[in-house]
């Protein structure tokens, strides 16, 4: 448990989720998100679920800095090269963050009626207690954290343009989602800069 937080810490305990608010203003927030819903090599997610293959609504896309292979729910892909626009926006996180990225994987949810169930980024391929920084664009939506013992609920509203970072041992003690929602009827495009460190 940890006995000293970071002031800007939404959990209370076991991790951290530091929430940065906006870090691009309202005109560059809205042209990288018209750049990326045009440039990115988007594709139909997929899960193996009990053997069964599921294409899901919402769209991913993998870039890094090498064509190295990330696996989750059973699927693996291959990394694109880093676009101009995704190369700018990984230096300006690192300087938010205060460390560096390898890669970034990318989620389209068209309408809020697509999201994604409870789960922790604890690929074998991730950086043990790495920072992942998720930096969101579109549509403002909530996300979900839940303690996987006590099962405590904390939730955020990712605004457009803004920076989640997901710290130390979160993953291992945490689950985190996307909740579905027939509110919102805008895109968001997520961004998860991360470590992988099985090249």
């Amino acid at each position: 448990m940890d006995l000293f937080n970071d002031s800007n810490n939404l959990l209370p305990y076991d991790g951290e989720a530091i929430y940065l608010g906006r870090i691009l203003d309202a005109k560059e927030a809205n042209d990288y998100f018209d750049r990326l819903l045009n440039t990115i090599h988007w594709e139909n997610d997929q899960a193996n679920i009990f053997g069964k293959i599921i294409v899901t609504k919402r769209k991913v896309a993998w870039y890094g800095d090498k064509p190295f292979s990330y696996t989750y729910s059973k699927i693996t892909k291959t990394a694109h090269p880093w676009s101009e626009e995704l190369l700018a926006l990984k230096k300006r996180v690192e300087q938010e963050a205060g460390c560096t990225f390898n890669s970034c994987l990318l989620n389209l949810y068209h309408t809020g009626e697509e999201g994604m169930a409870w789960h922790s980024d604890a690929e074998k391929d991730l950086q043990k207690h790495g920072t992942i920084a998720s930096l969101s664009l579109g549509a403002q939506r909530k996300f979900a954290f839940k303690h996987k013992e006590s099962q405590l609920r904390k939730d955020v509203f990712l605004e457009h343009g803004s920076l989640l970072l997901m710290k130390g041992s979160i993953q291992d003690n945490w689950l985190h989602r996307l909740p579905p929602t027939k509110k919102v009827q805008h895109p968001r495009i997520n961004l998860t800069f991360r470590t992988i460190t099985t090249i």
